[in-house]
């Protein structure tokens, strides 16, 4: 008797063991079969900052979350409909996230008395009425892994490693991925190791197998590509994006990229990935310590190349010194800060939003710089772009806010046609640009170095060794035009105002902001910036789904912030600024517009779940417009249902 085939519209996988589990390696394979397979998706990966963490220990617990869906998804979702726990402590962890009548597959091999204590369970879970409100399967996944890949020889311990291989394996088949294309990434993985290989495969496919013939699976699932535009798509995470939105800027600018770098999580695969372009004129350097990345980077700027520094929050405070030298300079410089959990060390491995007021203040003296955040992990790449826009034409280091959840998670993303890329002009100086008269009443020609542009203020960007435009640069005042260093105090008062109005300057390029109000009746705005993107539309869709009326806009650009803000924030009512933070952007929107944001704020590491800003957006319409809100299950149950 064939089996049932269920169709559903999305589904949430969490799978989840200890770190050397693999279970980074299973989700990113279930995530390309189900891009391969043209759904929409995106993932969370959440794992520990130790290399190796404690073994049994919930922290130890490595997770990685994919949503995917037939229909356009925001977010990697708030509850996993299953999960895959391959040992006590990864099903404690994630427990309570799931909700009643969530699937649970549960390696039952490592529930023994010892790894239960580890966990901090008295008795066996599987041995108690603790999940009677799951859909449990207990498996020895285990033994069926070391049983399946016997004949290749390896010791229990390697044979076991397999068995996340296994898994994969059992869910590719309970929800119809593609099977070819891990298969193949297999057998490319462990082309020099053939009995590692084979057994992997093996493990792989006998999951396939053992969930396509064993009767503890009467159900396998069915979820339907997403439409989608016309174009070529693959996944992509945000670090991925950023690296080559940062080559795409290069081939644009016709400039050579350099990257001055000091590893760091979460921003080091930026680093890794550019190392590869050289055929595109990257250069890439891993300096020996954040200052000198950002040094050797504004002396790539100077010399006509586009200077690039990647980091993350700690490394923003010991690249302050320098950034403000290209301040000072007016130099391009592209910084990219992929944001983490703080202060100091932090949480490395875990999301935040809490440096976007390092990035607009954190150096010394009047020194502003344009402030720009991709909204999700395909984003990253325009962001990247803009970015290189931005510094090369205002000659000025740009600030590039990404964080954990972008930088680890991915998406479908289009590739764009290089048609579709801004061309980016550096305009080099090229000759002497300022006539004045000798003592005799000759004119000469010289060049200096700080005459402004009419329509940018940006100064003249002169490749060193150029004949006749020897200038003088550094960190020293400048005098206006001339560049000669100056202690002159109305000077210094004109170039820091002039250096201010550059930046400001930028907005004036800005298209207008787009607010999604598809009713034109709220009275009530969601203003969110970076990662919040996904938990601020998919929360709105639950709003509206239940029958209430909600805008939304989102910021890019937050340094200059867009010229029609002010007028926008004043159409509604309420506004709400969902951050992970405490209320950065709040602050800074209260103090130029003088509007009463209501904050929304979690500083918890991970993403903002969409049900509970539903909530709290609920509250705030309710307030607004007189009337009770009521968000009940039944009405938000397919929150992210909208075609793409």
């Amino acid at each position: 008797m064939p089996k049932q085939v269920k169709q559903l519209d999305r589904v949430i996988i969490r799978f989840a063991g200890d770190s050397g589990d693999g279970m980074q390696l299973t989700g990113d394979r279930f995530t390309q079969e189900s891009a391969a397979f043209g759904n929409d998706l995106a993932t969370l990966p959440n794992f520990p900052a130790e290399i190796r963490a404690p073994q049994g220990t919930l922290p130890g617990v490595s997770s990685f979350q994919v949503h995917f869906a037939d229909h356009d998804i925001l977010t990697p979702g708030d509850a996993p409909d299953v999960l895959v726990a391959m040992n006590p402590a990864a099903l404690r962890a994630n427990l309570g996230d799931l909700p009643k009548g969530a699937t649970i597959i549960v390696d039952t091999h490592d529930f023994t008395a010892r790894n239960l204590t580890k966990a901090g369970y008295a008795t066996s879970p599987l041995e108690d009425e603790a999940l009677a409100e799951y859909a449990v399967h207990q498996l020895d996944l285990t033994g069926m892994t070391v049983a399946a890949v016997k004949e290749f020889g390896l010791s229990r311990k390697d044979a076991a490693r397999a068995k996340n291989m296994f898994a994969l394996g059992l869910l590719s088949w309970m929800y119809g991925r593609p099977t070819e294309s891990t298969v193949e990434f297999l057998s490319r993985r462990f082309a020099k190791v053939p009995d590692i290989r084979d057994a992997n495969i093996t493990a792989f496919k006998s999951g396939y197998y053992f969930g396509e013939t064993t009767e503890s699976f009467v159900v396998s699932y069915e979820i339907k590509p997403a439409p989608m535009a016309p174009g070529t798509y693959r996944n992509i995470t945000g670090n991925l994006a950023l690296a080559y939105g940062l080559v795409a800027g290069g081939v644009q600018s016709g400039l050579p990229v350099f990257l001055g770098s000091y590893p760091i999580t979460p921003a080091s695969d930026i680093l890794h990935e550019l190392s590869k372009h050289k055929a595109f004129g990257v250069t890439t350097l891993q300096a020996e310590d954040e200052i000198a990345g950002v040094g050797a980077a504004i002396g790539a700027s100077f010399v006509g190349h586009l200077g690039v520094t990647t980091t993350s929050g700690p490394g923003i405070a010991l690249k302050s010194e320098a950034i403000g030298l290209a301040v000072m300079t007016e130099l391009p410089l592209v910084v990219v800060d992929v944001q983490r959990g703080g202060p100091s060390t932090g949480l490395p491995t875990k999301t935040e939003q809490a440096d976007l007021l390092q990035a607009m203040f954190g150096r010394n003296g009047e020194s502003p710089v344009p402030v720009v955040a991709p909204q999700s992990p395909g984003d990253c790449f325009d962001a990247a772009v803009e970015a290189i826009r931005i510094a090369v034409t205002y000659r000025t280091p740009v600030m590039l806010l990404s964080d954990g959840m972008l930088a680890n998670g991915s998406e479908p993303w289009r590739v764009p046609e290089v048609s579709e890329l801004p061309v980016i002009d550096p305009d080099f100086a090229t000759e002497p640009n300022h006539t004045t008269q000798d003592k005799n009443g000759q004119d000469t020609t010289e060049f200096w170095p700080y005459v402004r542009d009419e329509a940018t203020l940006a100064r003249p960007w002169a490749i060193p060794g150029t004949p006749g435009l020897e200038h003088r640069i550094g960190g020293l005042e400048k005098g206006d035009g001339h560049g000669n260093i100056s202690y002159d105090p109305a000077n210094h008062d004109y170039m820091v105002r002039t250096r201010a109005a550059k930046v400001a300057r930028i907005a004036d390029s800005l298209p207008p902001l787009e607010v999604d109000d598809p009713s034109g009746q709220a009275k009530v705005l969601v203003l969110g910036w970076g990662s919040t993107y996904g938990p601020i539309g998919a929360a709105v869709r639950r709003v509206r789904k239940a029958g209430y009326h909600v805008a939304q806009t989102h910021l890019r650009h937050l340094n200059p912030m867009p010229n029609d803000l002010g007028e926008i924030l004043a159409r509604y009512d309420r506004v709400l600024v969902p951050e992970m933070n405490l209320g950065q952007l709040s602050m800074l929107l209260r103090s130029k517009y003088l509007v009463d944001t209501v904050g929304y704020n979690q500083v918890n590491g991970m993403p903002i779940k969409a049900a509970e800003l539903a909530d709290a957006i609920g509250q705030l319409v309710s307030a607004a417009e007189g009337v009770p809100v009521n968000l009940s299950p039944d009405l938000t149950a397919p929150a992210e249902g909208a075609t793409r």
